[in-house]
């Protein structure tokens, strides 16, 4: 059978590259990873968001190649069905696709105000208007999910949903954010994930540092 890879970027910087991960680990397909480094242009570049396309993480199967992370995603759903990754129900199939295509689309003012580092703690931290808005809209998404579907993850089960915002997860406790009841049960659940333990180990160790994220502002 051919070797199936998956091409990231920093795993203390890049959130395209956490959820594409964190998707293939919850597909339980085996993977080896392709690591990129974060000093390579095109990588920096979208880490920095300074690039019209995303092209990490990709999933290279069976000689097919998928970049791009919703369709990593549902391509992993298809070969793993399994796994869960989208919910059975088509309506709650409906409305996960939907919760992942806005994370995917939209948040830029989250995105460029409090940039992914697992690294770095910033107490105290200044959020602007513009991204407070972005983290109030991710705050409603959750509370609407968990109340329908019970938790502990946004769906119930764990799938596509719960990968799509773990990167929120990393950036709320970076940068200070307070979270109480459901929210914050939900952000510890996804936190303290064993795949998410073996996500931050690993990110702690890079030694590479991009030093527009690492400067307080």
């Amino acid at each position: 059978m051919p070797k199936t890879t998956l091409t990231l970027s920093s795993k203390n910087y890049s959130s395209w590259s956490l959820r594409g991960w964190l998707m293939a680990k919850l597909s339980g397909i085996k993977f080896e990873e392709v690591v990129v480094e974060p000093n390579d242009a095109d990588a920096r570049a979208e880490i920095l968001l300074l690039s019209p396309s995303i092209l990490v993480p990709c999933l290279t199967y069976a000689e097919l190649k998928v970049w791009d992370t919703l369709a990593i995603g549902e391509f992993l759903n298809e070969i793993a069905p399994k796994a869960g990754l989208l919910p059975k129900d088509r309506a709650k199939r409906a409305h996960c696709r939907s919760v992942c295509g806005e994370m995917h689309s939209g948040f830029v003012s989250l995105r460029q105000a409090l940039p992914m580092n697992i690294r770095a703690e910033f107490p105290g931290f200044k959020i602007w208007s513009k991204a407070q808005a972005d983290i109030d809209r991710i705050l409603v998404i959750w509370s609407e999910c968990l109340a329908a579907y019970g938790g502990p993850f946004l769906f119930g089960e764990i799938g596509m949903a719960d990968a799509m915002y773990a990167p929120v997860v990393s950036r709320f406790r970076t940068y200070g954010v307070k979270l109480d009841g459901p929210a914050k049960a939900y952000a510890d659940s996804i936190w303290d994930l064993p795949a998410m333990r073996d996500w931050r180990e690993a990110a702690l160790a890079e030694k590479e540092e991009i030093e527009e994220l690492e400067v307080e502002f």
